[in-house]
């Protein structure tokens, strides 16, 4: 058996009431139930923010964040779509890092209405690459996000584990490659 990749499962919203709470507490459970992940958890309401500066010079207020990254070999994005966009919180908590990201893996999972945040994945594919996170060809949608969970947080709709599980099999397949490429190929 291989070393488990180390995931990092960011819970990208810091409203109160927030539905996407349960989404990411549930992708977090499957992913540590799993014997090829080792999951980590990462609250956007854990970074100091502050009205005077931003992006990479407040890299060092949130050393949490930075190292979690750091020894990630992947991240997973839960958030919600708010007006076909992401969070600013969640936009904040990205610029805070820039080489930490370089070649290392990105699932999304969209949490929203009808389309199930399909629109603020579509949204983040561009931000997320351009950081330098390379994106699962697999994201994970969660419509009617308020009534997708049950009181236990697990999901009223069956077929939503075999999609988590194929999308983690995805986000592990590609980090796996990425964490090869990353030890065994110079970048230049």
């Amino acid at each position: 058996m291989e070393k488990p990749i180390n995931i990092v499962v960011v819970l990208g919203t810091t409203r109160q009431g927030r539905a996407t709470e349960a989404a990411a507490e549930y992708i977090t459970r499957l992913a540590d139930a799993r014997d090829d992940i080792h999951v980590q958890a990462f609250d956007v309401r854990d970074l100091v923010f502050n009205n005077d500066d931003e992006g990479q010079n407040i890299k060092e207020a949130n050393g949490k964040w930075r190292d979690m990254v750091v020894e990630a070999d992947g991240l997973v994005i839960v958030t919600p779509e708010y007006n076909h966009g992401y969070p600013g919180s969640l936009k904040l908590a990205l610029d805070t890092l820039l080489p930490e990201y370089m070649h290392k893996a990105v699932g999304l999972v969209g949490a929203g209405g009808g389309f199930g945040g399909a629109r603020v994945v579509e949204n983040l594919i561009p931000v997320v690459r351009e950081i330098g996170l390379v994106v699962s060809s697999v994201a994970l949608y969660f419509s009617g996000i308020k009534r997708a969970f049950d009181e236990d947080g697990n999901p009223v709709d069956d077929a939503i584990e075999n999609r988590a599980q194929a999308f983690l099999d995805e986000v592990v397949w590609l980090s796996r490659v990425l964490k090869w490429g990353r030890e065994n190929i110079p970048n230049k």
